[in-house]
């Protein structure tokens, strides 16, 4: 049984890191503004929302497209930068049963549940707890299998990515959600994007490269970018596209919010299986 639950809880971490790529890919928007942005160059106003994403601390959004290995994905979010937590509820259409996950991170530790399918596997609980503080120690486990390693990303850092396309132009303006916007688009290579770090803080490095090494494991070389800018300069709708080595990547993220109070708690006790325990139980059944 034990053997078992230890699969089920690889396939689950599987779902998670389904999860986390759907994170990476996103700017942060705002729905307030009334106007689409103001007219300027289109690489001036590109940059000028990549700077204002930079100072948001939280947000909730929408997201649906296609992700590689997973095929099509859906799903809402809420994410607070400082301090640090997540809820994210995301469905791949095309895994049946097994394609619902819902994540949470709260306290440096993250969860992800599975509903009423994980509890038939793992003797009624449906979470379960990964120690992102641990993760790793376990070399068949780290955290880079689990996602955990993007579940905590500001999704923001994209946003920053279209500033270092070298053909950026608006296509026009088109109404989001109620909001005004103005459409820009452009192409970057990862070259591209790792040759506009030039000159940046320490930080802002750090972060971007971070972003930039997901997009290099997955075989991804270009990305075609679209970004849909308020008249607070703020982007509140933003797509990505690129070639990966395991099917395409297609994904469009529409914000709701931003900077409002983003509140997320651990599930149940009773309902949560630690990861850590479980693999030191299945260990010891092992030997």
């Amino acid at each position: 049984m034990k053997t078992s639950v230890r699969g089920s809880a690889r396939r689950r971490a599987a779902g998670a890191g389904l999860a986390a790529l759907a994170l990476a890919g996103g700017a942060v928007g705002c729905a307030k503004g009334d106007d689409e942005s103001p007219a300027m160059e289109p690489a001036a106003a590109v940059a000028k929302a990549a700077k204002n994403a930079e100072t948001i601390t939280s947000f909730r959004y929408t997201m649906t497209g296609k992700v590689p290995d997973a095929g099509r994905v859906n799903g809402e979010a809420a994410m607070s930068v400082k301090p640090p937590a997540m809820s994210m509820k995301i469905t791949a259409q095309d895994k049946g049963a097994d394609g619902k996950v819902e994540i949470r991170l709260v306290d440096k530790a993250m969860y992800i549940g599975g509903g009423a399918q994980a509890a038939k596997e793992m003797d009624g609980k449906s979470w379960i707890k990964f120690d992102m503080s641990a993760l790793g120690a376990d070399k068949q486990l780290n955290p880079a299998q689990l996602g955990a390693g993007q579940a905590d990303q500001n999704p923001a850092t994209e946003s920053t990515f279209l500033t270092g396309s070298k053909d950026v132009k608006k296509v026009g303006t088109e109404t989001v959600d109620g909001v005004k916007t103005t459409h820009y688009q452009g192409n970057v290579t990862l070259d591209e994007l790792e040759a506009s770090l030039k000159g940046k803080d320490k930080a802002t490095r750090k972060t971007r490269e971070k972003s930039i090494a997901q997009y290099e494991k997955m075989g991804v070389d270009s990305l075609v970018m679209d970004m849909w800018i308020d008249g607070d300069d703020h982007t509140k709708k933003f797509r990505m596209r690129g070639d990966a080595d395991k099917g395409p990547l297609d994904m469009t993220i529409t914000f709701l919010d931003i900077n409002k109070p983003v509140t997320v708690t651990a599930p149940p006790a009773k309902d949560t299986v630690d990861l850590a325990e479980m693999m030191k139980d299945a260990s010891g059944a092992e030997s």
